[in-house]
């Protein structure tokens, strides 16, 4: 079996992908721009390396000894440049296989409608042309929505259809499309390997059934036995479609917008470059595969630390959005690490929280009067944990002790909270991160988000302000201030 490296791991087809090669035999080398992300997906026999392709000294590793290459790069969350960074990425990856004796590259793209395309699609057409500019042979696939949680397009329609009834839309719902589900995708990307033939070749993929964007709509309602009520409106344009999006989905807008752009083109296999032809698969019609991807969901595990996405750290509810909003805050401590992982894992119960106290009991106090927890429940012991105790209205959802803490919110909220405890070595010092995950129910709970949004940013910033300080003071004689944040 050949040594393959996945580029861009991390993301939506990576995450799905890596696994199968693995089954398949293929030793693995799983690449993305956080190695800690990969890392929080537990897969064994995995070889796992950071590797942006932006920066192209961080590509001589990952490509090393490296037979195939899955190419699944995009810059599309980074804002309106992602198709400069798109090409750019594109450039150093084809470099880096050419130096390293890389014998093919599938690269997945998406589908091109026949007129002028959107920016996203036309970049996405520019990065296989820019792949196949070097010596290295490149199979291009390209793809329409695929049907899966974590999808973009999935998760739009997830949103809309879980929390909006009634729907005013523009007329792009009526273009047409091709979804395919994840595990067809999947299923191509696994055999092209055995399949293709020599030199460069770009095929089209595509589920069975050819539909509207409105179809997408209602027929996921079907499955879950909901309605909804479609309205399409001629004054809505897709650039301002996809603002009022923001409003109603926890999609982030820099891939929601590039998305919404592209649906008001036709996008449908061109027979003629069918990849169905050449390996002929049994293919899942999309209400299949919508309740193939919410079944993957109800049977997931609770990871060990929290990962976007997460069915099980969104308390298996299909309405919670799979896309959360955060907030991320990291200091520099002097202390040693197990002072600071004495001061995190005793937060708390009779401990306190050690920073606006006072606004913890008042959301306390506020949970009781809607039917909550509270803080009532405190903490089983005051400086031990283990998974499943409660502290608070907090569970303790996974814990690596002297590393990591994650804890998952059991308050009322219009939404599922996640927060997150990191503690790591940093020279003669310790890096404390303090991350909090939100994802959202609907509208609600992103305007519950977005108000509170101040508030949350000045308790986090004190949370790890609070932990450094208690553990400089465990440490040392007297009190010291901890260093600024890097």
């Amino acid at each position: 079996m050949a040594k393959v490296l996945v580029l861009g791991a991390s993301g939506y087809v990576g995450s799905h992908l890596v696994p199968r090669l693995v089954e398949r035999g293929h030793a693995v080398r799983a690449a993305g721009r956080r190695r800690e992300t990969i890392e929080a997906r537990g897969w064994r026999g995995v070889e796992i390396v950071r590797a942006d392709a932006l920066h192209p000294d961080t590509l001589t590793a990952a490509f090393d000894g490296v037979e195939l290459v899955y190419y699944l790069v995009h810059s599309m969350a980074a804002g309106a440049d992602f198709p400069k960074r798109d090409r750019r990425a594109a450039e150093h990856a084809r470099r880096a296989a050419e130096r390293a004796g890389v014998q093919r590259i599938i690269y997945l793209g998406g589908l091109q409608p026949k007129e002028a395309a959107s920016a996203h699609l036309a970049s996405r057409r520019e990065t296989g042309a820019v792949l196949r500019a070097g010596p290295v042979p490149v199979t291009e696939v390209r793809a329409g929505i695929v049907v899966g949680p974590g999808s973009a397009a999935f998760e739009v329609i997830r949103d809309l259809v879980y929390h909006l009834p009634v729907m005013v839309t523009p007329r792009w719902v009526r273009s047409l499309t091709q979804p395919i589900a994840l595990d067809d995708l999947i299923e191509y990307l696994l055999r092209l390997p055995e399949t293709a033939p020599p030199g460069s070749q770009q095929y089209d993929v595509g589920g069975p059934e050819v539909v509207r964007y409105q179809d997408l709509l209602t027929r996921f309602a079907r499955v879950i036995n909901r309605r909804v009520r479609i309205i399409p409106v001629p004054v809505l344009s897709p650039r301002l479609s996809s603002y009022w999006l923001d409003l109603v989905t926890a999609v982030p807008s820099s891939i929601a917008r590039p998305l919404i752009d592209g649906l008001k083109h036709d996008l449908i296999i061109d027979p003629a470059a069918d990849l169905g032809t050449m390996i002929p698969i049994e293919l899942h019609t999309y209400e299949e595969a919508v309740r193939a991807a919410l079944d993957a969901e109800r049977r997931a595990r609770l990871p060990a630390r929290w990962t976007e996405g997460s069915f099980a750290m969104r308390d298996y509810r299909a309405d919670v959005s799979f896309y959360s909003r955060g907030e991320r805050v990291e200091r520099i401590c002097e202390a040693p690490p197990d002072a600071v992982w004495q001061v995190v894992s005793s937060i708390g119960g009779a401990n306190g929280w050690y920073y606006a106290d006072l606004l913890w009991n008042l959301r306390g106090l506020l949970d009781r009067l809607l039917g909550g927890t509270g803080r009532r429940r405190g903490r089983r012991h005051p400086t031990q944990l283990r998974v499943g105790d409660a502290l608070d209205f907090w569970r303790v959802a996974g814990i690596q002790p002297g590393r990591r803490l994650t804890l998952l919110a059991e308050m009322r909220l219009p939404g599922i909270a996640v927060l997150e405890f990191e503690v790591a070595p940093e020279g003669a010092s310790t890096r404390i991160t303090t991350a909090a995950h939100f994802h959202p129910a609907g509208t609600l709970g992103l305007l519950y988000w977005y108000a509170l949004w101040p508030v949350h940013k000045r308790i986090f910033n004190g949370i790890t302000e609070a932990i450094a300080e208690r553990a400089l003071r465990a440490t040392h004689s007297g009190p010291r201030k901890s260093p600024a944040a890097r």
